[in-house]
């Protein structure tokens, strides 16, 4: 399979679910700034989040990038046979646990380099680094490779033996662009929310790309 190929085929697996995605976290966007009454919910995860700072992020991103998938996979009977249960739930936890606690990093980060605006050019600029620069360079990359160890069984060779040049010239590209088919539009409107409300409208988009990404992984 070449490259095109490759896109168009995940470009159609993912638009549909994409738009359902952006159409729910303009949603929740909307429901913030215009609807009065869902303040209360709004606020009590942003105290959360003031107050328990990474530890949140690890949680929070455990539960929703690790556990919530994991059940999700098992209970479609989607994870690879003769798996060892106990240790894949172990790594989803504890990935996406840290994972959350790098991204709480890097949107601090973003903050002290960019303020904490939600004017237009703040978010664009936000975005660009994010995902041209954060997300295609590291994030999107690293995450394939890790799943890659994962699916190898844990075996270090064996996840070189499978880094082909097909892995590196297609499904690593093709990764990338389906992360910013969904994460462009996404991370927007995370950077148009207050700061203390980002991480956990991240939670929420994360648990869908989990599964998009899983999908994608998938032998």
């Amino acid at each position: 399979m070449n490259i095109k190929q490759a896109i168009f085929i995940a470009f159609k697996q993912n638009f549909l679910p994409g738009l359902v995605l952006q159409i729910f976290a303009v949603s929740m966007l909307l429901v913030y700034f215009f609807i009065p009454a869902a303040k209360p919910a709004f606020t009590l995860f942003g105290e959360l989040k003031q107050t328990y700072g990474f530890g949140y992020s690890f949680i929070a991103t455990a539960l929703f990038g690790g556990l919530i998938p994991f059940l999700y996979l098992w209970l479609s009977n989607s994870l690879p046979p003769r798996c060892n249960l106990l240790v894949l739930l172990i790594f989803y936890i504890v990935f996406w646990g840290l994972k959350g606690m790098e991204v709480d990093f890097f949107y601090r980060l973003q903050e002290q380099w960019f303020g904490s605006g939600n004017d237009l050019p703040t978010i664009a600029t936000k975005m660009a680094v994010d995902q041209f620069l954060y997300s295609a360079l590291w994030a999107a990359p690293g995450i394939t490779i890790v799943y890659l160890w994962m699916e190898s069984g844990w075996s270090v060779r064996a996840m070189r033996q499978a880094m082909s040049r097909e892995f590196f010239l297609v499904k690593i590209p093709t990764v990338i662009l389906s992360n910013w088919l969904v994460w462009i539009p996404a991370v927007s409107v995370v950077y148009a929310m207050p700061t203390e409300l980002q991480i956990p409208l991240f939670n929420l988009v994360l648990c869908f790309w989990v599964l998009l990404l899983a999908v994608l992984n998938k032998k």
